[in-house]
């Protein structure tokens, strides 16, 4: 499947470098709207040649951990800052892959990242668009990282 070693090698470089955690890539799949569950999703869109959106989505017991990690101070629940990190992470991860969707760097634009979370949510993107999901492990945590794109 296209852009899988993409997001593989991103979100390892940019955990390992930013927030000093080294996470595992498993196999990916193609995720069907299936319910995320007492989670935090980071999120940024694709625009031009190429349109979609980049997503990470993290148990709220990970989106602590990460977040304690990138920011330096322990947070206990899932407030301001945790979405600030996590839309941050997404952003960093998005801009490391438009590098791969798009070598001249012209053809995609990307969107403000933002956040959500809840109890139970879904996150619906294009109808017709390829879905790549790449789920990782740290220290018994896990999360996904998400990529749905359509071309033009």
């Amino acid at each position: 499947m296209k852009y899988v070693q993409d997001i593989a090698a991103a979100t390892k470089e940019i955990f390992s470098t930013m927030i000093m955690l080294e996470v595992s890539a498993g196999e990916s799949f193609s995720r069907t709207n299936s319910k995320l569950e007492d989670s935090v999703s980071g999120i940024v869109g694709l625009a031009g040649d190429i349109k979609g959106m980049l997503a990470i989505h993290l148990p709220k017991k990970t989106a602590l951990a990460v977040t304690t990690a990138f920011l330096g101070m322990d947070v206990e629940d899932v407030d301001e800052d945790v979405c600030d990190a996590i839309g941050e992470l997404a952003n960093m991860l998005g801009g490391s892959l438009k590098a791969a969707i798009d070598p001249g760097g012209s053809k995609v634009q990307l969107s403000m990242p933002s956040a959500i979370h809840g109890q139970e949510y879904t996150i619906d993107c294009l109808a017709d668009a390829e879905l790549i999901t790449v789920p990782f492990t740290f220290d018994n945590h896990t999360f996904m990282v998400e990529l749905q794109i359509s071309q033009s």
